[in-house]
């Protein structure tokens, strides 16, 4: 065999976690979803572990894990989010690399990918350890064996890199065509130039380092690549095999040769909508076609040692035509969404960071001697805490690194300085220089970054480093705000938390809910004790106390609270550290003889003398139960609001009906309460547990009647997510023919609605039903059941409208 075809996919976002809470807050961009993380798994990461082969008619015939039949990497973050909240999926990925040994010689599909995707060319010397051995570690941790391979953050790379990675145990990585320079035969002498992307990417090429060891590249096929990526390459899996089989040729080649190439993984699914069935069918035509092998890039290594050698371009990546300057210059190079606007913002964005970087690595060398033998050698494993934070892992992180058992408030100090350093090297993340404005998303990401690793730096350093950081940020002139100061003040910084922000948080929404003894959001754990509430009309007080800690830091504090709720959206309340017992008597008596009086500015008052000035509001809330909170809080106003356009509405109903038989113009006063009120009505119904079929047919009757513009976004995404939870109960409970009933409705009703229902989970269930369930029972049906006939005939109208082929 002399044909191999390899194919990977760099799978990534950037961590996207408010860094004080650890937790990824809602993003209205990334609407219907909670946020883009959400969003991309149901477009892309979720369908790839379970893709579609389908047969002429559009049926599914196979269902496929992808990532087991390619090369890929994950970024490590992403990954760490999603075994949190996709713990399925997650295992999904970790099984197919797993299954890929089988099929590969060994060989794992997976690469490992430097930690933070930071632009490692541009990082100081250890960061580029740290990053690299973090990679090593969490892949290590994650898929159970070490990585062959890395995936470089952009492909950016340059010599101290390559000799990281070779230091780390590694074998190779995949670099873009245009970062070679010059190559030749192993043991000849003379160079041949390559510069421009011309070098033949179907062979591996060895790359000599300073120190006279050599390492791995693999140079992808540029054409095919962007094809893929910006192309139609993905329309059909066809033509997907026929422009890969077509790069194969006999001329000038005398070595087994290898067609590979690589984009961003989201290009299945994410930028190319259904590209995953279209790898997915391209790959079983691969599979089948007997004068090639698909392969992935180690065990193609293994077979086929590097008889080639090449000398790279240093400070070069793949998505920067001028090297590196995407990430630090005005260049030229952006999203393209935005032609007209510069970034001039980069340079300064740079530079901030570069700053704080440098004073960071300062503080923890001046520090960091008081509770660890080695600094930099603790930073670097301190991975094993990102990864495991209980308190099994903390204790035996400062067992192998620390000076000694440290005392409570040293223990805290270390670790403050070790989230510091990791904080500081988020901040470098590669995508908050990468797009068009520093106002952005994913510029306000990064500041968020250095906003936390800026008031970790002072309380550990004691000296002031936010007033140079910001003005450097001065200096950075946006297309939106004026400079990358105002974004940073504006956008980064009131995402703060300390840890008595997280008590107010959980003092205020205590008010509205019910926690468990142990309520934990986030970073944080907190305890309530002695809470007491006092109501009038729609007035409320609450006091109490709470134990709270931070499993970042291992900080605690001990608070008292009191919340003053006077009706609407006028809140307040006040917390401080606990005193004696005498003490917080002594303030819930005073504060509640005043409530009990009714005079709610008085009790407002009292709180503020007794809190010294320690007082919150509802902006204080964390982002998600803040909406959760104010929509409570605004209830009965949004219900009056609810009402009116409801009488409107309804009161008119017959004048709409009137004026659209007589095909005249609706009036938009009349057509914005009618979509208000249907679409409400739609929501509430596929937010339930159940669903009035017949009160479903009447609002699509009169949103089709009237035109009415719906939120078919959101609305889609409730009922694939009702849909989606009634069939994996189904799956469950197979004989539950009653719910089976009630899908087959759903999908009468809104399959043909262009709602871009998302229900691949759906199918998942169908498929494997209709594998190891549907026979047995067609065989029953067949002999004469009748209730296995009456099974098998709505089991197939569910498949037919998911699109399931049964097996004959």
């Amino acid at each position: 065999m002399n044909r191999y075809v390899c194919i990977h996919g760099h799978f990534y976002q950037p961590p996207r976690e408010n860094p004080w809470l650890e937790e990824v807050e809602v993003q209205d961009s990334a609407h219907p979803y909670h946020d883009w993380n959400e969003r991309i798994t149901a477009e892309c990461y979720g369908p790839n572990s379970g893709s579609r082969i389908l047969d002429g008619d559009g049926r599914i015939v196979e269902i496929v894990n992808n990532y087991s039949k390619i090369s890929f990497n994950f970024g490590p973050t992403l990954l760490s989010w999603m075994q949190r909240h996709h713990p399925k999926l997650h295992q999904a990925i970790v099984d197919a690399d797993r299954l890929s040994m089988e099929r590969f010689d060994g060989h794992g599909a997976a690469l490992a990918q430097a930690y933070g995707h930071m632009i490692l060319p541009l990082a100081s010397s250890r960061d580029k350890v740290t990053q690299v051995r973090w990679g090593v570690a969490d892949f290590r941790r994650r898929f159970g064996r070490r990585p062959e391979g890395m995936w470089l953050p952009e492909t950016a790379v340059d010599l101290e890199t390559l000799a990281v990675l070779a230091d780390a145990g590694l074998r190779f990585t995949i670099l873009a065509p245009n970062q070679a320079s010059r190559v030749r035969g192993v043991g000849e002498d003379d160079w041949r130039d390559v510069s421009g992307g011309r070098v033949d990417p179907t062979t591996p090429y060895l790359v000599r380092l300073p120190d006279g060891r050599d390492f791995t590249v693999f140079f992808y096929d540029g054409p095919l690549s962007r094809d893929m990526a910006f192309g139609d390459m993905l329309d059909a899996g066809e033509a997907f095999f026929g422009r890969l089989t077509a790069a194969f040729t006999d001329e000038g080649r005398n070595w087994p040769q290898l067609v590979h190439v690589a984009t961003d993984g989201e290009t299945y699914g994410h930028h190319h909508a259904f590209g995953e069935m279209a790898l997915t069918y391209c790959l079983s035509l691969l599979e089948a076609d007997p004068s090639l092998e698909l392969i992935n890039y180690a065990a193609y290594l293994d077979r086929h040692p590097p008889a080639m050698e090449a000398e790279i371009f240093e400070n070069s990546s793949w998505s920067c035509i001028h090297g590196l300057e995407r990430w630090r210059a005005d260049c030229g190079c952006n999203s393209g969404m935005h032609g007209h606007w510069h970034q001039k913002w980069r340079a300064p964005l740079r530079e901030a960071m570069d700053v704080l970087r440098d004073r960071c690595a300062a503080i923890l060398e001046a520090e960091g001697p008081r509770f660890f033998r080695d600094p930099w050698a603790a930073r670097d494993a301190y991975i094993d805490v990102v990864n495991d934070r209980s308190e099994e892992g903390v204790a035996a992180f400062f067992s192998a690194q620390g000076t000694g058992e440290p005392v409570a408030g040293d223990r805290v100090a270390a670790l403050e300085l070790m989230e510091m350093t990791r904080c500081a090297m988020l901040a470098h993340t590669s995508c908050g220089w990468f797009f068009d404005e520093v106002s952005g998303i994913e510029t306000v990401q990064v500041l968020q970054y250095a906003a936390r690793t800026i008031q970790l730096a002072e309380a550990r350093g004691g000296e002031p480093v936010e007033a140079a950081f910001a003005a450097i940020l001065e200096r950075a002139p946006g297309n939106v705000l004026a400079t990358g100061r105002e974004a940073y003040e504006r956008y980064a910084k009131p995402a703060a938390v300390d840890i008595m922000r997280a008590g107010a948080h959980y003092a205020i929404s205590s008010l509205f809910e019910a926690y468990d003894a142990v309520y934990e959001y986030g970073c944080y754990r907190i305890c309530g004790s002695d809470l007491r509430r006092e109501t009038a009309g729609r007035a409320q007080l609450l006091t109490g106390r709470a134990a709270i800690a931070s499993g970042l830091t291992g900080e605690t504090l001990d608070a008292d609270f009191a919340v003053v709720h006077a009706g609407g959206h006028n809140l307040t309340c006040g917390l401080r550290p606990s005193r004696d017992t005498a003490g917080f008597a002594a303030m819930e008596a005073n504060l509640r003889r005043v409530f009990a009086r009714g005079d709610l500015t008085e009790t407002v008052r009292v709180l503020d003398s007794h809190f010294d000035a320690h007082t919150f509001s509802l902006r204080h809330l964390f982002r998600d139960e803040q909406r959760k909170v104010v929509g409570e809080v605004l209830a009965p106003e949004y219900q009056a609001a609810e009402a009116m356009y409801r009488r409107i509405f309804e009161d008119n109903y017959p004048i709409l009906s009137f004026l659209q038989w007589l095909s005249m113009p609706l009036p938009r006063h009349f057509l914005d309460a009618a979509a208000f009120v249907v679409e409400t009505d739609l929501r509430r119904l596929l937010g339930g547990e159940t669903i009035d079929f017949e009160r479903l047919d009447g609002l699509l009757q009169d949103a089709a009647r009237f035109g009415l513009v719906l939120d078919f976004g959101a609305l889609g995404l409730l009922a694939a997510q009702w849909i989606n939870r009634r069939l994996a109960a189904f799956g469950e409970n197979h004989e539950d023919a009653k719910a089976l009933a009630a899908v087959r409705q759903a999908l009468d009703r809104l399959g043909a609605l262009p709602m871009g229902l998302s229900l691949w989970k759906a199918q998942n269930v169908v498929f494997e039903l209709s594998r190891c369930c549907y026979p047995p029972k067609k065989a029953a049906a067949d002999g004469g059941d009748a209730a296995g006939a009456a099974w098998v005939a709505l089991f197939a109208a569910v498949a037919q409208a998911l699109k399931v082929r049964l097996p004959q």
